[in-house]
């Protein structure tokens, strides 16, 4: 990903513009920093977004700012390693300083992607982008978080099969379901709700895990799953 020719922070002003000539959208990723079990990273809410971006970018134009690892809401607040603020003003406030200079750069659309998609995130990205395109610029704001694209081929979930899969797709050296519990030795219990608060207990094999049991992965689905978002992305950016 650190080489994309969409990364905007690798490239040089004269290369900016020529990206922008040919499609003008900025693509603006976030996500937090969360315990995301033993298997995954504390980031890969943010990698996950700058991932699809890029990829959208790469495939239908426009450019990608770095990701910011800003986040509010969800049940991990207390967890390991996670970090989060307490409250989205600050964060609103860093989007829009960055689409007031966008717009003023001539930048024609701006795409807020969050792979953090508790409630809370997603009310602070919408309102961003709500109150910006009511001032009447000429640069139009689209914010979504992942759980917002439709008809999804795997449900979103929180460091379970969806997360697993579509971080695979992006970096798979940064997937490592291996360090979770034996799926033979301890498994799920029968007929148990995956979004269930048991899986907040430290003694639960898929503990800190909402949504489907990522071990056996099947990897080879991360790659259509990866398509249908990018696809999506790409289209809310006007590019596809």
């Amino acid at each position: 990903m650190s080489t994309s020719p969409a990364a905007i922070e690798r490239l040089s002003p004269e290369q900016i513009e020529q990206r922008l000539s040919a499609a003008s959208v900025a693509y603006l990723p976030l996500g937090s920093l969360e315990f995301h079990g033993p298997h995954l990273p504390i980031g890969l809410d943010a990698l996950t977004a700058y991932g699809i971006c890029l990829t959208a970018a790469e495939q239908h134009g426009g450019v990608v700012l770095p990701a910011y690892y800003q986040a509010v809401g969800g049940e991990h607040v207390r967890y390991p390693w996670t970090i989060m603020s307490s409250a989205p003003e600050s964060i609103a406030t860093l989007l829009t300083e960055t689409l007031t200079r966008l717009a003023e750069l001539g930048v024609r659309r701006a795409v807020i992607l969050s792979g953090h998609f508790a409630d809370e995130q997603r009310d602070l990205v919408t309102a961003v982008a709500d109150r910006w395109n009511a001032t009447g610029s000429s640069m139009l704001a689209v914010a979504r978080t992942l759980a917002q694209a439709p008809e999804p081929p795997v449900a979103p979930d929180h460091a379970g099969r969806f997360e697993s899969l579509m971080l695979h797709a992006i970096d798979p050296s940064l997937v490592n379901v291996g360090r979770l519990p034996d799926a033979a030795a301890f498994p799920a219990p029968d007929g148990e709700d995956p979004y269930g608060q048991q899986r907040h207990d430290a003694e639960h094999p898929l503990h800190g895990v909402f949504g489907a049991d990522p071990r056996g992965l099947d990897v080879d689905s991360a790659s259509g799953l990866m398509a249908h978002y990018v696809a999506w992305i790409a289209g809310l950016a006007g590019t596809a």
